[in-house]
Parts: structure tokens; sequence; C-alpha cells
């Protein structure tokens, strides 16, 4: 497997208040033909994440066609989960509704912050409103951390969530430090969660302390995620699978890496793949987590 690389898409230069900067976590829309909104995170100067859009054509994707001029998800009231972002994460459609799952932060004391997830679903108009003021996926009995972001795929037996899940957080040079992996979930209607613990992919040893971000397709001979992993530097993960719930670690196979100078030259994240035409893409960001924008690879075939 191997990605070559398209360049840079999009990166704030400021343009409102709520996009002063940041484009993290990118997710694609098909608008039809060769059309594609990208949603993506911003933050405004008090460092509250807020949803915007650009529209590109894909086949000259540097192009930007389009530029949301107000944004899709902004965070909640005072005190909610998601008082200091609203952060979108995952975007699917079941019959004719969109939902559009988000991160929802707020912020702490004793550790920095403390996430959720939220969902939001599309208007007539094309806007999106909140299902709920609160979260659908929280801490719980379980897990008494927190949850993050997430990649839902509907099935004609049930809906599947893998999702980022905290395990806990520790000192470390003196600051806590979050430590989080990849666990999976099933629902009858993508609102209500049944979770039981089931990891798919775990820390491969102590220095390793953040998964984030899956991103799955369903092929004729296997399931195949991929996600973000980290130590000291974010790298791009890769994992295949039989039935969805168990999963092997191929990070070696993943096919993409940093650039030797650049946007991206010192990590890459937040990986999301979708297929257009036969050939099939991969929306990421580089170095920190989304400050220097998000770009686009596509995969070589063999």
């Amino acid at each position: 497997m191997k990605w070559r690389k398209l360049g840079l898409i999009f990166c704030p230069s400021g343009e409102t208040p709520w996009m002063h900067t940041h484009a993290a976590v990118p997710i694609a829309e098909n608008l039809g033909g060769d059309l594609f909104k990208i949603y993506f995170s911003s933050r405004d100067q008090s460092n509250r994440s807020y949803t915007g859009y650009v529209v590109i054509d894909i086949t000259a994707p540097n192009q930007m066609l389009e530029l949301s001029t107000a944004p899709v998800l902004a965070p909640g009231g005072l005190g909610e989960f998601d008082d200091s972002g609203a952060m979108a994460t995952w975007l699917t459609q079941h019959e004719d509704k969109k939902f559009l799952y988000y991160i929802g932060w707020n912020l702490g004391v004793t550790v920095p912050f403390r996430n959720s997830i939220g969902l939001s679903i599309n208007n007539p108009d094309g806007s999106f409103s909140r299902y709920s003021e609160g979260p659908i996926v929280d801490r719980s009995v379980k897990e008494p951390h927190f949850c993050a972001s997430c990649c839902v795929l509907p099935g004609d037996d049930f809906w599947r969530m893998w999702y980022l899940s905290c395990v806990g957080w520790r000192i470390r040079e003196g600051k806590p430090e979050h430590r989080y992996h990849i666990k999976y979930a099933e629902s009858p209607d993508g609102i209500h969660w049944q979770r039981d613990g089931k990891v798919c992919i775990d820390f491969t040893d102590d220095g390793e302390y953040a998964i984030s971000r899956p991103s799955v397709m369903r092929d004729q001979d296997c399931w195949r995620m991929w996600y973000s992993y980290r130590g000291p530097r974010y790298r791009i993960g890769y994992a295949e699978s039989a039935d969805g719930r168990h999963w092997t670690r191929r990070d070696n196979e993943a096919g993409i890496d940093v650039s030797a100078t650049g946007w991206d030259s010192g990590m890459v994240e937040y990986p999301y793949v979708f297929d257009h035409k036969g050939q099939r893409y991969m929306l990421y960001n580089g170095n920190g987590y989304g400050t220097t924008g998000f770009g686009l690879a596509v995969l070589e075939k063999s």
C-alpha cells in the first residue's frame, strides 16, 4: 500500500473570528459529480472549536471553490458538554438523514479537558441541528474518563462505531497526560449505543499514549482501518479485521509518512479515507494537530 500526496488543500488564515486557526479532523461529503464538501474543525482566538467547510473539485483539489461564511456547528451553551467546542468527527447518511457526529469539548480543572460525542442531524435547508443538548456517548460506569473521535457505519443488521476511549490520566513532567485507545460499540439506530468495552486498537507499549480518529472501510476481502497513534509524534497506522470487531495492527503497511519538509514534515494524523470513481483517497492533518491545515493523498494502484 502506498499513498501519493496531492498537497495541502486548505489552511485558515484568520478569515473570520470563528476560523482564526486550525483545519483539523477533515471529513468528505460528495455533493455530486467530482464536487466534495470537506468539513473541518477551526478555532477562534479563545481556542474554542467550530465546524466549517470548504468545497473542492477533487480533480483539481488545490483550488478552493467555496468557503463557509458561518459555522456548521458552534460551541454549546454555558456549562454544557460542548461549551468549549463542537468539532465534527464523522458524517454518515442513512435513508434521507445525514448524521454528523461531533466531539464536545468541556474544559476542566484537575485535567485540561473532558470530551463526549454529540450528534447533529441535517435540516431541509442543509443546515444541521443538535439531536439533543446532551451527548449520545459519554463517560460511564465502565469508562470513567472521556470518549471522543469516532467512525460510524450503518449496516443492514445494526450500526457500528469505533471510537476513542480514554483509559486514564497520569502525571508526566508535572502535567496530566491522557491515555486513550480505540474501542467498539453497536447500535440499532445510530443514537443509542451498547458499549461492552471491546478494545479494537490497543497500545503497543507504555510509551504509546494516544490512538485516535479511526476511519474504517468495509472491502470485499476484509475490514480496513486507518487511525492516528503516537508516542513522541503522531503517525498514521493501519489495521485489518475479518469481522470489524477483532483487529490486527499492521502499522508498517499504512503507506504514508511525514514529508521531508513542509506542513506535514513533523507529524501526520487524523486520517479520513473514502472512495470515488474507483480511486481511494485520504484526507489528513500534518504538523500541529491541524494548525498547518489538511491535505489529500490518493492510493496508488498496485
